[in-house]
């Protein structure tokens, strides 16, 4: 497929632009469900006028639908897009950025996605999408799935939609996590993962960060043991990636805590442990749930995260080394590559 690409491109690189934009335009109309004209135009940064020639030609072939509400996407053009799908990521080279990625660090598996997430909300929705199928095509009977907290963990959940509902399977919080905005608190995310594939949930109800009075009294509680044993038996755990400075402040640490991350070169956070830029533990949070040797135990770790503000913290946790299966988008996963050239 790679040197019938290459061929074409030779012969008729206008046709790969067209094709290109096209592909994008019809993607972007399937991820939003509804979008107006306008503000696929403004998203794509393309005038209204170039936009409609676009948007009437994939009508007239029956791949989208327009009305009074906006425009979708048909189920013809469902299609096209599932059929489109290898040779999208070839030709926008997502394929060879896996590829590259995927060999450096020894993952079993890799998928980015187009787009950046810092600027566009439709990647950070195929983000979504495309770690809603890894964990999907992963899930057994009777696992255990944790999962953590953050916008892009929470936007998988609302993808997740697998065929039949799966049996004895429960969701559980990574960590606790009260305190931040409620969708994308951790227990919130587990909740809903479950009853999208009609599993089990428990929910870890503590603050993400304890003074050592409260750890101790929460650590005897039965109830906490509890849902804590279930936590350390996960066979997936699936997390997001956060900048470590941006993390600190959104948890609303001391400053001279968030100074002592600076001074030690934290530029990740995960799991409620901050990396330096070679993957080592720098700082750790006083929190109930996963620790680095429950991690370790799992049988497959999904990292997702995207944005190309995110590639340093992303390449730090990867340094880590405990990542099986990466999911990022096209902005991150440049700067990553460029840093192993």
């Amino acid at each position: 497929m790679r040197k019938i690409l290459e061929v074409q491109k030779q012969l008729l690189p206008d046709l790969m632009d067209v094709l290109k934009k096209r592909y994008t335009i019809l993607h972007q109309i399937m991820l939003s469900d509804v979008i107006g004209r306008r503000t696929l135009a403004n998203s794509m940064q393309m005038t209204e006028r170039v936009l409609r020639a676009e948007t009437d030609l994939l009508k007239a072939q029956g791949l989208i639908e327009i009305d009074s509400t906006g425009m979708k996407i048909s189920e013809a053009g469902h299609d096209l897009l599932q059929q489109l799908e290898p040779v999208a990521k070839e030709l926008f080279g997502l394929s060879e950025l896996e590829e590259r990625i995927k060999q450096a660090y020894g993952l079993q598996k890799v998928v980015v996605v187009p787009g950046d997430s810092d600027v566009s909300p439709f990647a950070k929705r195929e983000l979504g999408k495309a770690g809603a199928k890894a964990l999907g095509n992963i899930m057994n009977d009777n696992d255990v799935v944790a999962v953590t907290g953050g916008s892009t963990t929470a936007e998988v959940a609302e993808q997740l939609n697998p065929p039949t509902p799966l049996k004895g399977v429960w969701f559980v919080p990574a960590r606790g996590g009260l305190g931040e905005s409620l969708e994308i608190q951790a227990n919130t995310i587990a909740s809903t993962m479950a009853k999208r594939v009609g599993a089990q949930y428990k929910l870890l109800h503590v603050p993400d960060l304890l003074s050592d009075h409260a750890y101790e009294s929460l650590v005897q509680d039965p109830g906490v043991q509890e849902i804590l044993q279930l936590i350390r038996q996960s066979r997936i755990v699936i997390h997001g990636i956060g900048d470590a400075v941006e993390m600190a402040r959104r948890r609303k640490l001391a400053t001279e805590i968030v100074e002592e991350l600076q001074e030690q070169g934290a530029v990740s956070e995960s799991f409620g442990y901050y990396f330096n830029d070679q993957g080592n533990v720098v700082h750790t949070m006083l929190t109930l749930g996963m620790r680095l040797q429950d991690i370790e135990r799992t049988d497959v770790v999904i990292g997702i995260a995207g944005g190309k503000s995110k590639a340093a913290a992303i390449h730090s946790v990867l340094r880590f080394g405990q990542e099986d299966i990466l999911i990022i988008d096209e902005a991150a996963a440049k700067v990553i590559v460029a840093e192993l050239e």
